[in-house]
């Protein structure tokens, strides 16, 4: 039954499901006028702003229903008129950059401007009397130097580093005059740290903006049409092998433990569309003896109904016409509610039903300790572990972004996107038409709210495998080693890609990383 898994889904069945995505709350919407790019994003109040990615002052519009109030880049309120005088400077250059006007620059090829430029920086960090301060030995001006090297050398992922730190010291005069070189740099449609740069950027300044002022910059977006939406989520999980690798393994540790049971009830967590599902039931219909009863019940809130087009519905009947077509006896049931409201009686539990719990990258929305006394993410834990399951599946991206505070937290952002953009550009080809679609629906907006947001606003927090392993062992779990056959499942899966992909196995846990960076990691429990 588990070799089966691995089996590219039959033409037949195909219209029955469309692949599973983490839900997606929010994206980010930019916009070309005569000043600048725009990166618009919107919350469920209906506040929303716009982050003047091109300002050379850094000017940060906030709008709402009933008035528009600009912020300069201390946090203090700038008029109406004035905001839009800083804006008229604005221009984007024909590569895609995003752009400061050129008297902006500090960047300059003249050794003798150079150390002008220097001297310039050392009065204004020094004061005027830095003359008795000898600048070949100030650390600062060490620190400055390094700066404007990399800046001369174009490095952009040191620059963006310099810049964070800034943000992170409260530097802002130098912050500001780093975000004017790096708009310079970046570029949506250039080299995958260009990319993954102009997110980053857009984070840094969105974290900017909210520096002084009380007012959330949600990061809730304009999402594009479902169907369209929907369709980017589908290029990204034919290009990466990510989500596959976590659903594949999801379900080969479920069909392992249910080998020989007759009634399997499956919790997911997150559903979405539902389509991790369409080869565990192939595998379940082609078990020797017959398929067991299956009662799924998918969980889901309102965001992810928005790229179905509709509500839990749609998926159990897709679901349902897909069991029926393999004659597996089926039944669905819808739970439209978020992680942070189930309670027992949602799950519907019933004797003599052998349970699987799938917690796919789906745990790490979820607040703890460190957020809110309720501590949900080990609420939930302690709440499936009652219910005494068979197998609990964990699959979660391999970062630590949750309680490390925002400087490591950006460098560790910064290394694990620049892995993913790497990867994705070796499959899906730069001129593809829908890829900076895909990457700022799909994936800038987890960028942008890991950079720009704190306490529950900050709803992306990864945790390494260690502190899951920490917590299931104290929800009173003991682990279940995914089997060789779902190694070798994989590893079949992998001939299909890129050659820097990397498959490996400790702990009884699997890692799918892009060459010496582990991504995603997945592991089973009982």
């Amino acid at each position: 039954m588990a070799s089966g898994l691995h089996h590219q889904v039959k033409q037949e069945v195909e219209p029955y499901c469309f692949p599973q995505f983490p839900a997606i709350d929010c994206s980010l919407s930019y916009s070309d006028n005569s000043h600048g790019s725009h990166l618009s994003v919107k919350n469920s109040h209906e506040l929303y702003c716009t982050l003047e990615s091109s300002s050379a002052r850094a000017s940060y519009t906030v709008y709402n229903s009933s008035s528009t109030v600009s912020f300069s880049s201390n946090g203090s309120q700038m008029s109406k008129q004035e905001s839009q005088s800083y804006q008229s400077a604005l221009h984007r250059s024909p590569d895609n950059t995003y752009s400061t006007p050129i008297s902006s620059s500090c960047v300059t090829d003249d050794v003798s401007d150079l150390r002008d430029k220097l001297r310039e920086l050392e009065t204004v960090m020094l004061g005027p009397d830095s003359d008795i301060i000898d600048s070949t030995t100030s650390p600062l001006m060490d620190n400055w130097r390094l700066v404007m090297d990399a800046i001369s050398r174009q490095d952009l992922k040191q620059v963006l580093v310099y810049c964070a730190k800034t943000v992170s010291d409260n530097d802002l005069l130098t912050a500001q005059w780093l975000m004017d070189e790096l708009r310079r740099m970046v570029s949506v449609s250039g080299e995958p740290i260009q990319r993954l740069g102009a997110y980053v950027l857009e984070g840094l300044v969105a974290r900017l903006a909210s520096s002084g002022s009380s007012i959330y910059k949600a990061l809730r977006c304009k999402e594009p049409a479902s169907v369209e939406l929907l369709s980017y989520m589908h290029i990204l999980y034919e290009v990466c092998p990510y989500f596959k690798f976590g659903y594949m393994s999801a379900n080969g540790a479920i069909a392992e433990a249910m080998k020989d049971e007759d009634r399997v009830h499956i919790i997911d967590f997150q559903i979405a569309q539902g389509s991790q599902w369409i080869t565990l039931i192939q595998a379940f219909a082609a078990r020797p003896g017959g398929p067991p009863h299956i009662r799924i019940t998918g969980i889901d809130d309102s965001t992810s109904a928005y790229a179905r087009g509709g509500g839990l519905n749609i998926v159990g009947k897709r679901l349902s016409k897909l069991a029926a077509h393999f004659k597996v006896p089926f039944e669905f049931n819808a739970a439209a509610i978020s992680g942070y409201e189930v309670q027992k009686e949602h799950l519907q539990v019933k004797p003599g039903e052998a349970l699987a719990v799938n917690f796919a990258f789906m745990l790490h929305h979820m607040p703890d300790e460190s957020v809110s006394t309720k501590n949900h993410r080990d609420r939930l834990l302690r709440l499936v572990k009652s219910l005494s399951p068979k197998v609990v599946t964990l699959v979660e991206q391999e970062a630590n972004t949750n309680t490390a505070p925002f400087f490591p937290r950006f460098r560790e952002t910064l290394n694990y996107y620049t892995a993913m953009f790497e990867s994705i550009d070796v499959t899906l080809p730069r001129e593809h038409k829908e890829r900076i679609n895909v990457e700022q629906h799909c994936l800038a907006r987890d960028v942008v709210n890991i950079i720009a947001c704190e306490g529950p606003e900050r709803v992306e927090r990864h945790e390494l495998l260690g502190k899951w392993r920490s917590r299931f062992t104290m929800a009173g779990f003991t682990p279940y080693p995914l089997s060789s056959l779902v190694n070798a499942t994989i590893k079949i899966l992998l001939e299909n890609y890129c050659d820097r992909y990397r498959l490996k196995e400790r702990d009884g846990a699997l890692y799918l990383g892009w060459m010496n960076r582990d991504l995603v990691a997945a592991c089973a429990w009982k």
